[in-house]
């Protein structure tokens, strides 16, 4: 195929370089990486066969300069591959995956080019280098190092084919759990099962049969986590049980989506590879590259927290099955897909609100332009034009230009905010164009999220929960679009994976901002605001349930780790009880609250990158919570404060160490404080 009928081979000509997705065909990509791969492998062999003395620019900055191809295509690729996989994209994925990580190796590998990084690194003192161009070259020599450059030949052939196996067997993790979601996504005859969802939520599972071609019955879609928002609403018990059992059944029924051989082979080649690399485990080969250095500081951590959340799920437990038993005709012992029904009834009695009634003020558009993009150009000054122009990956996903106050690009928002079959579980953000100067690009970003889509001419109403989630993507969109770095190794979310959290989750922290949520909450129909008196409730109400919340999450935290601290030899046995043994350990079994993720649909860790770093959140969470008491001791929604937190800690993307750039945000490290305070982990 030749650059001329292959678009992904040449610079796209459209604004910021967005990819020409409407010239893209699924048979360009392999074509593509191919030839990418070998421009890549002749760009790095040009620096090796230098004979003069390697210097930071014959070697650190020329390494950089290279593999633009790749990047560019490798970049459009995965947009498209987690969110909108036909078979022919699953088909690509499957053969690429391998030859990725085999190309990854010879690149990491290259026991030339780590002796030309190597050599560049022992002249530091005696170079006139940026702080920026420094630190480049330190993490070029630990990433390599890390990688396993300096591995001898025979380790180095059996890393790479552990390296590629795994590769395969996070593709298949993947692909698995989206079938398998997409076949146990539970099906009703009759709208009367689906009591308690409001009008656009049925009219959501409606157009989802629709879509399935099961016309006149109600499809319920499963999203990645355990619960499922639907489950407060139901007021039918069958509905909610048919709902939670389904979703802890996924990928791991027996058939040939069963996950369960799949994640063990994983955990497996993890423990061998952290050995030949020199480290007792995956958790530690890992933890030693973030900023919490061993797993023994993180299980610290989730232990301190895990004893609190406990307890205090366990008095929310006793709450609702008093509610159950002085309520219902019947009563029953409260069960999981319980929960969220019963908790709704309490938060209504306890603090008068009722979440579902929240919903007609969270119209997805007003809370996109009123509430995320408005909260943005308080604090940044940045301001955000659609570009119906512009042709995105999916007919669904939005672009959007942002521009600074003075009228400087910044770069293109992509959103991307409806559930489909084609689109993995979850949300996130991801680059499509990474920010460099070297390479003279500026940002493109996409959000993803799975909100059900309604029916034609139906308002989308969100929930709390799903407003979070836009607020907290926006967070690292805001963090991809801001970072200004010369070196694309640097650009945007490229930093440690327990740091990259935290500006995401400083984010949230407008959803519930006096002016903020003033400005977008208002009802889709009569415009009316949310009652003053129900968003003083609300702010009241923010611990509430958090023993349920802080404990589900721990507790795929530890699981997570548990996984990855499995020595090389050592087999986890069957994985249910591997899961309850190390729930046990930490105090986290409880039938009533699963774990957020259990093993076989654990995306995140097994198909994701936060293997043995899905602790992340609650460790970032330190920094946000300390952070938030910032902005609050300094006048909240400042220009002022929003360019601060831009300059020092966004706007720096990986090129700073993220603790230094933290105290040079606060000027001090982090205190837990507030975190205790806020998950009510401190009574």
């Amino acid at each position: 195929m030749t650059e001329a009928v292959n678009p992904l081979l040449t610079r796209s000509t459209l604004p910021y370089e967005l990819p020409d997705y409407a010239a893209i065909r699924t048979e360009h990509y392999l074509p593509a990486f191919e030839a990418a791969f070998a421009e890549h492998l002749a760009e790095v062999r040009a620096i090796t066969v230098v004979r003069s003395m390697p210097t930071f620019e014959n070697t650190i900055e020329a390494l950089e300069r290279s593999g633009e191809m790749l990047d560019r295509i490798a970049h459009a690729f995965y947009t498209v591959s987690s969110a909108d996989a036909s078979p022919g994209i699953q088909a690509v994925d499957e053969q690429l995956a391998p030859m990725m990580a085999a190309h990854d190796d010879a690149i990491r590998l290259d026991g030339a080019l780590y002796w030309h990084v190597s050599q560049v690194h022992d002249q530091l003192d005696q170079l006139d280098l940026t702080d920026e161009q420094r630190y480049l070259v330190q993490r070029h020599l630990r990433e390599m190092t890390h990688a396993g450059a300096a591995l001898d030949d025979a380790s180095k052939t059996r890393l790479t084919a552990v390296n590629q196996r795994l590769s395969t067997l996070s593709t298949t993790f993947e692909k698995n759990l989206l079938a398998d979601t997409n076949a146990l996504a539970v099906v009703f005859d009759d709208a009367a099962e689906l009591d308690g969802l409001s009008e656009g939520e049925l009219s959501a599972t409606a157009r989802a049969a629709a879509e399935r071609g099961l016309e006149g019955r109600y499809l319920v879609s499963l999203p990645l986590f355990s619960g499922h928002p639907y489950l407060a609403s139901l007021t039918r018990r069958e509905s909610r049980r048919r709902i939670m059992q389904a979703s802890l059944a996924r990928a791991s029924r027996g058939n040939e989506h069963d996950n369960r051989a799949v994640l063990a082979e994983i955990v497996s080649l993890r423990a061998e590879r952290a050995e030949l690399l020199g480290y007792d485990s995956h958790a530690a080969y890992v933890t030693a590259d973030e900023t919490a250095g061993t797993p023994y500081a993180v299980e610290r951590m989730l232990r301190e927290l895990a004893a609190p959340a406990a307890r205090n799920a366990r008095r929310e437990s006793a709450a609702l099955q008093q509610i159950i038993d002085e309520t219902e005709p019947e009563p029953f012992p409260l069960e999981a897909h319980d929960w969220a029904y019963y908790t709704e009834k309490v938060r209504q009695a306890r603090y008068d609100i009722d979440t579902a009634a929240l919903r007609p003020y969270f119209e997805a558009g007003r809370v996109l332009r009123d509430g995320v993009f408005f909260a943005a150009t308080k604090l940044y000054g940045i301001t955000f034009t659609e570009r119906t122009d512009l042709v995105s990956y999916h007919p669904g996903a939005r672009v959007f230009e942002v521009h600074d106050e003075d009228g400087s690009a910044v770069g293109l928002y992509v959103l991307d905010l409806y559930t489909r079959d084609s689109k993995r579980g979850g949300a996130w953000m991801n680059p499509i164009v990474s920010e460099s100067a070297l390479r003279g690009t500026l940002p493109v970003v996409a959000n993803n999220l799975n909100v059900s889509q309604p029916a034609e001419g139906m308002p989308t109403l969100l929930t709390l929960d799903e407003v979070t989630t836009l607020f907290h993507e926006f967070g690292h969109a805001l963090h991809g679009l801001f970072a200004r770095v010369t070196y694309p190794h640097f650009s945007g979310t490229n930093v440690f994976r327990d740091f990259v959290e935290f500006p995401s989750q400083v984010n949230e922290m407008w959803i519930l901002w006096e002016e903020v949520l003033r400005n977008y909450a208002r009802h889709h129909e009569t415009g009316e605001p949310l009652d003053a008196g129900i968003i003083a409730r609300l702010r009241a109400s923010e611990k509430f349930d958090q023993g349920h919340a802080t404990s589900e999450y721990l507790a795929a935290a530890w699981l997570d780790q548990a996984w990855h601290r499995v020595g090389a030899g050592a087999e986890p046995g069957d994985i249910a009880a591997f899961e309850r043994d190390a729930l046990a350990d930490v105090g986290l079994l409880s039938p009533v609250v699963p774990t957020r993720y259990s093993s076989a649909y654990f995306a995140h860790i097994f198909s994701g990158g936060y293997s043995a770093g899905y602790y992340s959140y609650i460790w970032s969470e330190v920094l946000d919570a300390d952070t938030v008491e910032w902005f609050r001791e300094n006048g909240g929604l400042t220009r002022a404060n929003g360019d601060r937190f831009r300059r020092r800690l966004l706007g720096v993307g990986g090129s700073k160490d993220p603790v230094e750039a933290y105290r040079d945000f606060r000027g001090r490290d982090a205190e837990i404080a507030p975190l205790l305070e806020r998950r009510g982990l401190d009574r």
